[in-house]
């Protein structure tokens, strides 16, 4: 009753009455606990969920006499653990939120329940959205279901295994550098980063302002592209919300432009099974009759040597993404929300020891980190330095675009790593998102596609494409049907 992998072919089922909502929650109900060994929810929402089917049930019945089913009647969803929804938990995988009930709903929440989507629960996460790998989390690591011994990607780790475990139809997530993107590829499901401010940022906690980003998660590109289209819009509670309407228009399916890096392939810490797929695609989409277009990253202006955007790429997004969130995780002091440490007797001992209490070590390292960059005498060096370079960076993709329709890319240097294996180099941790911030630095959508498996061990490996602004139904358009005819 639960294997609809795409919203159109569940609604047919719905409205011919093959099946009812209440028999997709239950179903769902089964996965997630056939799988909870592997930590991807941190809360379940099962009655509700279940009171929420049988009302839209009798909606069909004609019991209710209500409007008719909504766009994405029936579809059943999960939300990332930062994703605000108006008298349920929202921890972002933190203990210094435990416990904490949001007040209001976030936008993109509001949009689809209007459209009659059902959630079954919160997700697990990195704490606060910081992590390549759902290790940083209060509720303990997420598993990839591929592998357990594994990591599922992160920072939208419970969000991936949810899909790729099928207990969901579709997961929102939240992508600041790869977050949403990364975890499809270690897990083998479609992920879209839409462009910065397609989606309001409205009821997302937020980790780095300027580049956060909700997207989705599913089996299927057509999933994706339906709850864009409820979710995108202009939104009166966020300015940077872009205010032009969404209008998706289907492109028409004419051979495409992609550009892609041979310098990328040529990186020393690309494994050769990964690189060997990522050549693989463009030869398959080269047959296809598309044209590959082979492009060099220009020299950085004023940079010593050659070096290009990629020895900058991920140093630039720690600096700016550090800044911003040493910044907004300022709020987090015990006074106005959130836990408070019981030790604490003074002013100062509120502040310290509840912020040394509740946080974790990834987020204390980062908002150090963000300090340092932002005080006198190092803003200039390294804080504009920073968005310098994220200038550039993002001038260098447009004029790659303005020639070619898409960027195409790795997800990730590897496939998805063992639990602890990199948690004592954050370093290395840090380069793992050495592509997908490229997408976040340009505030540009992009959208990780499977592409295979690693021949050694058999984790999935996925590429990414990267596109204009505006391009999200472009890009989702273009790989459904490449896929399909691969």
């Amino acid at each position: 009753m639960g294997s609809y992998d795409t919203l159109s072919s569940l609604q047919a089922a719905l409205f011919s009455g093959k099946t009812t909502c209440r028999k997709q929650v239950q179903h769902y109900l089964e996965q997630i606990e056939r799988t909870r060994k592997l930590n991807a929810f941190v809360e379940v929402w099962a009655e509700e969920a279940l009171a929420r089917a049988d009302q839209l049930d009798a909606r069909l019945a004609g019991k209710a006499g209500t409007p008719p089913p909504g766009k994405l009647f029936g579809a059943v969803v999960s939300i990332k653990d930062n994703i605000c929804y108006a008298g349920h938990v929202v921890t972002a995988g933190s203990g210094i939120l435990g416990g904490f009930s949001s007040l209001y709903s976030a936008t993109a929440v509001e949009r689809i329940l209007a459209e009659d989507a059902i959630i079954i629960g919160r997700t697990n996460c990195d704490e606060f959205g910081m992590g390549s790998s759902n290790e940083n989390s209060v509720y303990g690591p997420v598993r990839n279901a591929a592998d357990p011994r594994r990591v599922p990607g992160g920072s939208s780790g419970g969000a991936a295994v949810a899909v790729q475990t099928g207990s969901c139809l579709v997961a929102l997530g939240s992508d600041t550098g790869g977050s949403v993107r990364q975890p499809a590829g270690f897990c083998g499901v479609w992920g879209l980063k839409p462009a910065y401010g397609r989606i309001s940022r409205h009821g997302l906690v937020a980790y780095a302002s300027s580049f956060d980003q909700i997207g989705f998660l599913s089996r299927h590109p057509e999933n994706i592209a339906r709850f864009l289209e409820v979710c995108a819009g202009p939104d009166a509670y966020d300015s940077t919300a872009l205010r032009m309407p969404f209008a998706p228009v289907t492109p028409d399916h004419m051979p495409m432009k992609i550009a892609w890096y041979p310098e990328v392939l040529e990186q020393e810490g690309l494994d050769p099974k990964v690189r060997q797929v990522v050549a693989v695609t463009i030869d398959r989409y080269r047959a296809a009759g598309h044209t590959l277009v082979p492009v060099q990253a220009a020299p950085l202006p004023g940079a010593s040597g050659k070096e290009t955007i990629w020895d900058f790429m991920v140093p630039a997004y720690y600096v700016l993404t550090t800044a911003e969130a040493s910044s907004n995780l300022a709020r987090y002091d015990g006074i106005r929300y959130g836990c408070r440490s019981p030790e604490a007797r003074t002013l100062e001992e509120t502040y310290t020891l509840t912020r040394s209490e509740g946080f974790g070590d990834e987020v204390k390292r980062r908002i150090l980190l963000g300090t340092f960059v932002l005080s006198s005498g190092y803003y200039d060096a390294y804080y504009r330095k920073a968005q310098q370079v994220r200038r550039i960076i993002q001038e260098q993709t447009l004029a790659v675009l303005q020639d070619c329709d898409f960027i195409l890319l790795p997800v990730a240097p590897t496939v998805a790593w063992q639990l602890g294996e990199k948690s004592d180099d954050p370093v290395e941790m840090y380069l793992a998102d050495i592509y997908t911030v490229q997408a976040s630095l340009a505030g540009l959508p992009a959208l990780a596609v499977p592409a295979g498996t690693h021949p050694g061990n058999g984790m999935p490996i996925g590429v990414q494409l990267i596109g204009g602004f505006g391009d999200e139904v472009k890009l989702l358009d273009f790989a459904e049907s490449i896929h399909i005819h691969l």
